[in-house]
């Protein structure tokens, strides 16, 4: 390029990342309390404590594996933090790309997340190992490609010029 050229650069979208990963994170939690259950026969509760704990500590993790509010709301919040910082990086990632690379990248991110929370985050967060299966595997995938493709639905198109 000419010296004192102009070019276009996208920027990224923080208002669609952010209701992207509400929207992501509400599926991955329903995905997580509804199916997970039925697989292993556990409570939905049991997750909900597992996530409260990484705020809360440990002490929340032994039964009764019950409804509690306070617990409900940590784990609720938490989740969609999580989730939202999450979408932040499919969304950095992805931004430029569309619709369909949004969705197929987002699932792959999704895989690497999985990796991420129930590999590397174990050294951390030991009671998660129980949860690390094929069941939560495809709910991050599944939560990827929601992310994803959201995040190039809502996206609005914004450019501004890079003087090189």
């Amino acid at each position: 390029m000419a010296q004192g050229s102009v070019r276009m650069r996208q920027v990224m979208d923080w208002r669609a990342a952010f209701l992207a990963g509400i929207i992501a994170g509400v599926v991955l939690l329903i995905l997580q309390l509804t199916i997970l259950p039925v697989m292993t026969g556990d409570s939905p509760w049991v997750t909900l404590r597992l996530i409260a704990a990484i705020g809360l500590g440990e002490g929340v993790l032994p039964p009764p594996a019950t409804l509690d509010a306070g617990i409900l709301i940590v784990a609720v919040l938490l989740h969609l933090v999580f989730s939202i910082l999450a979408t932040f990086v499919i969304a950095f990632v992805l931004h430029r790309w569309g619709l369909l690379v949004g969705i197929i990248g987002g699932a792959l991110l999704g895989l690497a997340l999985y990796a991420i929370n129930y590999y590397a985050f174990l050294l951390y967060f030991p009671w998660f190992f129980p949860m690390r299966s094929w069941i939560a595997l495809v709910s991050h995938v599944i939560f990827g490609a929601i992310a994803g493709g959201t995040y190039e639905a809502l996206e609005r198109d914004e450019f501004v010029q890079v003087t090189e």
